[in-house]
């Protein structure tokens, strides 16, 4: 564009915004944001009027230049105007998200650079622990969790004129909920201009959520910057992942790939830095450590992710300045988009990154390791084209690529969402029910979130937030570690209770999962952040402090359900285990006896193993902090593996983790019998147990339990009883009511009307050897049809040649066989008409035996078989047993059970 045309469209105001978006391509689209948000262009330079109204959606690529240009362009916008909401005419606020502290520290230093002033000054920034703004500040760069608390203590935002919500497109938990409660601030003042900035092609779901359904906000647009790209895909030979995530060997290859691919472009071009993206920390510093090594002195590795300090941050996301060394950084996924690093021509990709998951099944939530998403792999190459053409070399094939998802999971559906409960709840909006959030919150989670909640006395039973629960969230940790922080502080002391909240809280993850080696190392300056730990713990400690007067009053240590210490406070070494076990009770873990590795069971009922090379190892107790999934040998073959612990005495595990003890007296009915113990538990801890007599109701309980498990086999049925069970079965299946279903499921559901007096008897130590299921069974004949059963179901019948003989009725869940009568054939002879059962709704089965009793011929209309198929049976068997009769009429033949001779 022209320095000219764009200058005459721009409003005045304190920010020089020609001087500021020279060489940035969002300079174009900045006279058709001043349209979108409703601004009256008044040219004349600085000090000109321009009125805002309302919000507006800009979608442009990373390195644009909007996280530059749209805030002062806003605050412009924004001087000058009248007085509104508690704030001085001409008072100028602006608030600019950032996901990440070191995002919001570089975008202030940058527009200060450029600006001419000082970070502070003009544009300042507040990050955890670190405020850099003055009385003079107009653009104030936050992180969102900054800003949700200054909403909580302020709803209505008063003295701030505008908020910017940048990178809404990474889907982050926290912003979310700003999106959702920004709109409904601005409800009472549509004074509050509102912008949200997104780097994809997302915007429609925004525009309706910061605007209306009916009436969305203005999208801006800005073209992207890309120089050419070269795209170039080299796999490793060694596999990305295993099961204990991302390979050393895939690691080497990533390094050495990058150390070649630079070494190239250096020389074509000595200018070129490169950008290599690994999914984690440890990933990251383990790539960084085999560059050193192949590249040599020659060349400055840096590395950039959230435990790096505050220096080596900045370092990495600095330029080049002339005559330094060649660069390559090192990465998580917070270069992607939030953040620009000069310089960068080339990016290796890994094409892995970490995302949040919960794991519903262990209660667990944490960060795994799964392929980048396509959204997350263009984003990644764009940074290698921006200041010119540029190369991306990918580290995995183009099938992995289009097997990718399209864009990375939104937190809110895989995190933990204790601390945004805690939040809606105290917004007046338990759950964000009815608040307009770019998507509901899992419902399941959510439920879960708020029983956590309840618990440590933060929301009451409907989910509204208690005084408890406001204390809380103004501490910025999560609710549970901020309830420990409270009650600990009784039992630990106010300065041992932050710091090792203080360490919780923060990035650091310890060596071996031991939290008592991080806690030594961190107060005594010898880990990295040693310094941003100490800041923290101070800072929490003065929380504690001011709280200190409502704990005196009663609404301390009692709301949050621990108990009183009893046995004293703990030592030093056993502080930390202790907090931990009061954040969560919950993983307070035991060792579990006998097992393979280091196994410990949770009070949740999770098992989880040590790291192998962990000093926790043979401790009996452990309060667990972190746990997440895993697999192998890293988690002992348990699934999980502890991330981060400290041991703990049973006492005080018990302290802490008191609202989960319970004392039951179980009662099983096992071998036959019952029997019952008095068991102690800690969750699903088994402290104790001891062997006691049951009460008729505990013994009653269990058999009913036991065969609703193992079904009434548990019992065993007699022959006779199978038998008048199986007869009834038939009669329920052909003839219906009245006659009563005895099958299992039907038995189990009717046990007190037929069973009552043997459930007392077997509840009361009788063996269920000893009981006889017949006459129960008699119970559930009905009357006066039971007179019939016999007609109907005769247990035996009377054949030619004079004797009874037993019918064999189908099993109780046959629902299509027949009765059956296994009969010799010889006392079979002159009966013509085959008989029928159940009032004539189904014949008799013959299975027709030869005189040694093997089955000679299966049939159920015995006049056929006597005209028909008797001729080739008694052609084969005559010779075969010829002491026997074999007839050639066997419908004149007598019947008989004996020999020729005998007869």
């Amino acid at each position: 564009m022209s320095s000219s045309e764009p200058d005459a469209q721009l409003p005045g105001g304190p920010f020089d915004l020609a001087a500021l978006g020279r060489g940035l391509v969002f300079a174009a689209s900045l006279p058709e944001a001043v349209r979108a948000l409703g601004g009256t262009d008044c040219p004349g330079g600085r000090g000109s009027r321009a009125v805002s109204g309302g919000t507006a959606v800009v979608q442009a690529p990373p390195g644009t230049g909007k996280t530059t240009l749209m805030p002062p362009l806003v605050a412009n916008l924004m001087a000058g105007r009248p007085a509104v909401n508690g704030a001085d005419a001409g008072a100028v606020r602006v608030l600019v998200t950032q996901p990440r502290r070191v995002a919001a520290r570089a975008a202030a230093r940058r527009l200060a650079a450029l600006d001419g002033t000082g970070v502070g000054e003009r544009a300042g920034y507040t990050v955890r622990g670190e405020n850099r703004t003055s009385a003079k500040t107009l653009i104030e760069f936050v992180t969102p969790g900054i800003l949700l608390r200054r909403l909580l203590a302020d709803p209505g935002l008063e003295g701030v004129s505008a908020v910017v919500l940048d990178e809404v497109h990474e889907r982050g938990l926290e912003t979310d909920l700003l999106i959702g409660m920004l709109a409904e601030v601005r409800q009472l003042r549509p004074d509050l201009l509102l912008v949200a900035m997104s780097a994809t092609l997302d915007t429609e779901r925004f525009a309706r959520i910061i605007g209306t359904p009916e009436s969305p906000a203005p999208v801006i647009e800005c073209p992207s910057a890309l120089h050419p790209l070269q795209v170039q895909w080299e796999p490793p030979a060694a596999a990305r992942l295993d099961e204990r995530g991302v390979t050393p060997g895939f690691l080497d290859a990533l390094a050495r790939l990058a150390a070649r691919g630079h070494a190239r472009a250096l020389a074509e071009d000595p200018a070129v830095d490169a950008l290599v993206f690994a999914p984690g920390v440890r990933e990251v510093s383990h790539v960084a450590r085999v560059l050193r090594q192949e590249t040599g002195p020659g060349t400055e590795v840096l590395e950039l992710h959230g435990q790096a300090s505050a220096a080596e941050q900045d370092r990495a996301v600095s330029g080049r300045s002339p005559g330094d060394r060649p660069r390559i950084v090192v990465s998580t996924s917070l270069a992607e988009s939030s953040l620009t690093v000069p310089g960068v021509r080339l990016v290796i990709d890994s094409g892995l990154a970490r995302e949040p998951r919960r794991d519903a099944a262990r209660g667990m939530s944490g960060l795994v390791t799964v392929s980048a998403s396509r959204a997350s792999a263009q984003q990644r190459a764009g940074r290698a084209a921006r200041q010119g053409p540029g190369t991306v070399i990918r580290a995995y094939t183009e099938a992995a690529y289009a097997a990718s998802p399209a864009r990375p999971t939104p937190e809110a559906a895989a995190a933990d969402l204790t601390s945004a409960a805690l939040i809606l709840a105290c917004w007046g909006t338990p759950g964000g029910r009815g608040l307009p959030l770019p998507q509901a919150l899992p419902e399941a989670e959510l439920a879960e979130a708020e029983a956590v909640l309840q618990s440590i006395g933060a929301v009451d039973e409907e989910g509204k937030a208690t005084e408890t629960g406001h204390r809380l969230v103004r501490i910025p940790a999560d609710p549970r570690l901020a309830r420990a922080l409270l009650d600990g502080a009784q039992l630990l002391g106010p300065r041992n209770a932050a710091e090792v909240a203080a360490m919780l809280s923060g990035d650091s993850r310890p060596a071996g999962a031991d939290l008592v080696r991080l806690l030594s190392e961190l107060r005594s300056g010898k880990a990295p952040r040693s310094a941003a730990f100490s800041r923290e713990a101070k800072r929490l400690q003065r929380f504690v402090q001011s709280a200190g007067k409502q704990d005196a009053d009663g609404q301390g240590a009692g709301a949050g359900g621990a108990a009183a210490p009893g046995t004293g406070a703990p030592g030093a070494e056993e502080s930390v285990g202790a907090l931990v076990a009061l954040a969560y009770p919950e993983r307070v873990a035991r060792r579990v006896a006998g097992a393979s590795g280091e196994q410990y069971l949770l009070a949740s009922g999770t098992r989880a193993g040590l790291p192998p090379d962990s000093p926790l190892r043979g401790h009996e107790w452990l309060a667990v902090a972190e746990a997440s999934r895993a697999a192998g040998r890293a988690a002992a073959g348990t699934g999980a593996v502890i991330r981060a612990a400290a041991p703990i005495r049973q006492e005080t595990a018990e302290t802490a983790a008191s609202r989960l003890l319970s004392r039951d007296v179980n009662a099983v009915f096992d071998g036959g019998r019952v029997s019952a113990r008095r068991v102690r538990r800690l969750g699903a801890i088994e402290l104790s147990s001891t062997p006691v007599r049951p009460a008729a109701a505990e013994g009653r309980r269990a058999v009913a339990r036991a065969l609703a498990e193992q079904g009434l086999g548990a019992v065993g049925w007699s022959a006779a009883a199978d038998s008048l069970r199986r007869r009834m079965a038939l009669l329920h299946r052909l003839l219906g009511a009245p006659w009563p279903d005895v099958s299992d499921p039907g038995l189990l559901s009717a046990l007190e009307d037929w069973l009552g007096p043997e459930l007392e008897a077997m509840a009361g130590g009788v063996r269920a050897a000893d009981v006889n299921l017949l006459e129960p069974l008699r119970r559930l004949l009905p009357w006066p049809d039971a007179a019939r059963l016999d007609e109907l179901a005769p247990e035996k019948i009377l054949v030619p040649s004079g004797s009874q003989e037993r019918i064999t009725y189908p099993d109780v869940d046959d629902d299509a066989g027949p009765p059956v009568l296994a009969v010799k054939l010889q006392k079979c002879f002159g009966w013509a008409e085959s008989p029928t059962l159940a009032a004539g709704r189904i014949r008799l089965q013959f299975h027709l035996l030869s005189p040694a009793g093997r089955p000679l011929a299966v049939t159920d209309d015995l006049a056929s078989f006597w005209s028909g198929p008797y001729a080739q049976v008694r052609s084969e068997m005559r010779g075969r047993y010829p002491r026997h009769p074999w007839p050639e009429d066997p419908w004149t033949a007598p019947a008989t059970a004996r020999t020729k001779a005998r007869m």
